[in-house]
């Protein structure tokens, strides 16, 4: 039986589907032979991401970040001091260090242990587990790229607050040993409020939940996890890590404001899907990081 042609509703074949007169399909060709090659350049775009830029390191190991100084958010301006010696808050910072030691020898100690290594190629692979993916230099080099860029602007957003209080550590205060004792003679010297490591922790996460908002809550969950480690090290004080939380998001805010680094977003979005279309996964033990996290207090 043959097909029917498409009928209008006079009756008649419908012009959509009447065969094109030879001049009509000369004009059309040229048109078809561009929609091709839109066609395959957006399929290159979508499976092949150009690698990251070359940046300089202001040290070894630590990447430029994105922003200029007169760019990062002012945390002397933004935050309040830290609690003072004898009030109500300072009470809840030691409480709060007198509840976490209990953690020690835990898996959960161990996790803040592993929660303090910031450097690349380390630092990252820490939110692998929340995001489902592989953060490194190999599989996903955009948004490598991307974190290592940004926890220099978070780590240098929070240095002049730092050094103008210098507030002194829990674990000098308390005489007792942090989950990195092969840190505390450096860290002796160097303030307390605001919590560094928590300003890379939250930066990352606001760019991370950002990128994957479906994984959002396991971000978010990780992140702040991620900052109670500080607490949990004896390294920092509740309230240096809950600063933290207030700034970061001001340097994520003037991140956005910065040309390079939503480029640099864009690449590490699609570099993340592409990722996902092949399978990759993270590049930690999750099974052991979730039963890590699942320690609470006695």
């Amino acid at each position: 039986m043959g097909i029917s042609p498409a009928l209008d509703l006079g009756g008649k074949p419908s012009a959509a589907v009447r065969p094109l007169a030879p001049a009509a399909r000369r004009r059309l060709l040229p048109w078809l032979a561009l929609a091709g090659l839109a066609l395959a350049a957006g399929c290159a775009s979508v499976n092949q991401v150009p690698p990251p830029a070359a940046v300089a390191e202001i040290k070894p190991g630590t990447p430029a970040g994105f922003l200029q100084p007169g760019a990062l958010p002012d945390g002397l301006t933004l935050l309040p001091p830290p609690p003072a010696p004898g009030s109500a808050a300072m009470a809840a910072d030691q409480a709060a260090f007198r509840a976490t030691r209990a953690f020690r020898n835990t898996p959960r100690w161990a996790l803040a242990t592993a929660d303090a290594v910031l450097k690349l190629p380390q630092g990252p692979q820490a939110f692998s587990c929340a995001l489902d993916a592989p953060i490194t230099q190999e599989a996903t080099p955009n948004l490598y790229a991307l974190l290592g860029r940004s926890a220099t602007d978070a780590n240098l957003a929070a240095a002049p607050t730092k050094e103008h209080y210098q507030r002194t550590r829990p674990f000098v205060v308390n005489r007792q040993a942090s989950c990195t004792p092969q840190d505390e003679a450096r860290l002796r010297r160097n303030g307390s409020y605001p919590s560094g490591h928590t300003m890379i922790g939250w930066t990352w996460t606001l760019i991370l939940t950002e990128l994957a908002p479906e994984r959002a809550d396991r971000l978010l969950a990780r992140g702040y996890a991620f900052g109670q480690s500080r607490v949990i090290c004896g390294m920092h004080w509740q309230s240096d890590v809950t600063a933290s939380r207030v700034l970061a998001p001001g340097v994520v805010a003037r991140l956005h404001a910065d040309p390079a680094f939503r480029a640099q977003l864009e690449a590490a979005k699609a570099e993340l899907a592409a990722a996902r279309a092949k399978g990759l996964g993270p590049t930690r033990d999750c099974r052991a990081e979730a039963a890590a996290l699942a320690v609470t207090l006695p």
